[in-house]
């Protein structure tokens, strides 16, 4: 009958090939292949001189590690059993590429060790290899016929511990793992923190105490260590031992001093853990590692499930959130160009009347000043070139700043499509008339009152009348004729003021009846002209109009295609995310599912064992 340990194995890498993951899936392996294997490999791990090498030597009770004399292990050394006693040193090739650098490679270089002389070759006497470089010996001993392979580690300690014993592992690929500390002192804090690190992906994690015979109060310590492990989580065992008795006792076959130093408990535990290997280590390696794995799948997962969940922060949500931002932004342009093209237009109408109002009074006021004393009957033709080069030039300054305003207001309407990279201005302008002349009315002469010597004559008559009839009275009365010298000269002089007071009487006539018609006629000019900018600045703004109009048509065209694109993507984006939201939580219950299978796994383990990680859900 399989065990279901093996099922719930095969299944993760089934998992992980689903997923993916062949580095994964190369782990799991390689674990399966580790576990159905009946032999125990044990990783002897700690900080330099705790006793590591003494500690191998003492377990087969022969000197093939260095120890002692400043001499120490440079390079991992495997000790298994064979029927002579061999050694050799194994320098592993580079790894292919692709290749992970934790498999055997395929080819490595064996070179022959002299048995005799295999702790010199290892020790500090001679360099470290590179990577992958180890010393592989044979020794023909009861405690390794039954597959039991210990790997001594050289010293690891500083700020890349954690990381050198992970290589050491990798390589040595351990079913149990022994950190080594002497009884002189505590559990340090980098011990605890490289314990807590072991048992996150090694399941049988076991605490040697060494050097008890060198320490009175061992038991106080191991007591203190017990308590350490405990309040730090650790799930390890500690026991202690003493190489030094053990070896001593194996000189003898002294049998209670063999007991003294305790390697009898260790013994004892390793030859458990070998023959509960295919169960109870199998099961706690299996779900450790099944945990693991999970919670390897499982992240990406649940990122990937919060991120589709989100779905409003995907590529085209954004595209068409951007999109619907153009549309309410050209619906927002839209009206702020025709709001600034009707109120420029209408501020247009009013100044170009007023300008061209207060043109017109100017020329009025001058034509005033100069027939207070001018005489039309003299200088009417100078008046009127006069009044035409005038309402002429009025006429043309003022197109001209129509035109200028006109092309002002299109570049005010054109700025609002500043954000849209295009050049909005029309392609025409306005232009000053080049008949402004002829548009204007032509003045008449009005009708002068001309003093003809006949009426001169009659003039002075109707005057001198009233002199010669009043002064002749008046000098009657003195006994003098009515028509005498006086009368006479009196009739002269009023005959001659009756003269210049018509003549100044026409005059003011004819100065007031010009005045008059050159009121009308600027008025006529006004009139006709006013009407002519007014059409002109209407017909510009319907120009604009159009013109801006089209633009916006075009623009919204432009928009509304993206709006459509990014809708229609953003409806695909929604389907795609919600066939991979299905796929997800199908993930996710088939990884559930055997996290309960490796939870059921997990609560047959051996005490021993890790404390369950978490559920992915």
């Amino acid at each position: 009958m399989t065990p279901i340990w093996l099922d719930v194995l095969d299944e993760t890498s089934r998992l992980c090939a689903a997923h993916g993951r062949h580095d994964l899936v190369d782990s799991v392996r390689r674990k399966r292949v580790q576990l159905l294997d009946p032999g125990l490999r044990v990783l002897v791990v700690g900080e330099p001189k705790q006793g590591k090498s003494q500690l191998v030597n003492a377990l087969i009770n022969a000197p093939v590690c260095p120890v002692g004399d400043g001499r120490t292990t440079v390079v991992p050394t495997v000790v298994r059993h064979a029927p002579e006693p061999t050694a050799a040193l194994v320098r592993a090739a580079a790894p292919a590429p692709g290749r992970p650098a934790v498999e055997a490679p395929a080819a490595a270089v064996r070179l022959p060790l002299p048995i005799e002389q295999v702790t010199a070759r290892i020790s500090t006497t001679v360099a470290a290899g590179s990577g992958g470089t180890h010393v592989e010996i044979g020794l023909p001993r009861g405690l390794l016929a039954g597959g039991l392979t210990l790997v001594d580690t050289p010293g690891a300690e500083g700020p890349d511990q954690a990381r050198t014993t992970n290589a050491y592992a990798a390589l040595a690929r351990p079913d149990a793992v022994l950190l080594v500390t002497d009884s002189t002192r505590e559990l340090s804090v980098a011990e605890l923190n490289l314990l807590l690190h072991l048992a996150q992906s090694h399941p049988n994690v076991i605490v040697v105490q060494t050097k008890i015979d060198m320490v009175p109060d061992w038991r106080g310590v191991v007591d203190r260590n017990r308590q350490h492990l405990a309040s730090a989580g650790v799930p390890a065992a500690l026991i202690p031992v003493s190489a030094a008795l053990r070896l001593a006792a194996a000189k003898t076959d002294d049998r209670v001093v063999n007991a003294e130093s305790r390697f009898p408990d260790l013994i004892g535990r390793l030859l458990r853990d070998q023959n509960s290997k295919a169960e109870v280590l199998a099961r706690s390696a299996v779900a450790l590692l099944s945990r693991t794995t999970i919670e390897q799948l499982a992240a990406p997962l649940r990122a990937e499930l919060t991120s589709a969940t989100s779905g409003d922060n995907s590529a085209a949500m954004n595209r068409l959130r951007a999109a619907q931002r153009e549309v309410d932004e050209l619906r927002r342009c839209s009206t702020r160009w025709q709001n600034t093209l009707n109120d420029e237009m209408a501020d247009l109408l009013s100044d170009i009347e007023y300008d061209l109002r207060d043109r017109t009074r100017k020329i009025l006021r001058q034509v005033d000043e100069a027939f207070e004393t001018a005489d039309p009957q003299t200088g009417w033709e100078p008046f009127q070139e006069w009044l035409e080069e005038n309402l002429v030039e009025a006429a043309e300054a003022n197109f001209v700043w129509l035109a200028q305003r006109c092309d002002w207001i299109a570049g005010r309407v054109a700025a609002q499509f500043t954000r849209y990279g295009q050049d909005a201005l029309p392609d025409w302008s306005v232009q000053v008339p080049a008949d402004i002349a002829e548009r204007l009315p032509v003045l008449e002469q009005p009708p002068i009152e001309r003093f003809t010597p006949t009426q001169k004559v009659v003039t002075a008559l109707r005057g001198s009348y009233g002199g010669v009839l009043m002064f002749g009275l008046a000098t009657s009365l003195a006994g003098m004729p009515l028509i005498n010298f006086v009368s006479l000269g009196a009739g002269a002089l009023f005959g001659g003021k009756s003269i210049v007071d018509e003549s100044k009487s026409l005059l003011k006539r004819r100065q007031a009846a010009v005045r008059v018609a050159s009121a009308r006629h600027v008025d006529d000019f006004f009139l006709r002209l006013n009407k002519d900018c007014r059409d002109t600045a209407r017909r510009v703004q319907r120009m604009l109009r159009d013109h801006f109009a089209a633009l916006t048509e075009d623009l919204q065209e432009a928009i509304v295609a993206s709006l459509r694109t990014a809708k229609q993507s953003a409806d695909a984006d929604a389907a795609v995310r919600d066939q991979r939201h299905r796929q997800i939580e199908q993930e996710m219950r088939r990884l559930a599912a055997l996290y309960e299978q490796v939870q059921q796994l997990a609560s047959g383990r051996s005490a021993a064992g890790s404390a369950p990680l978490g559920s992915p859900r």
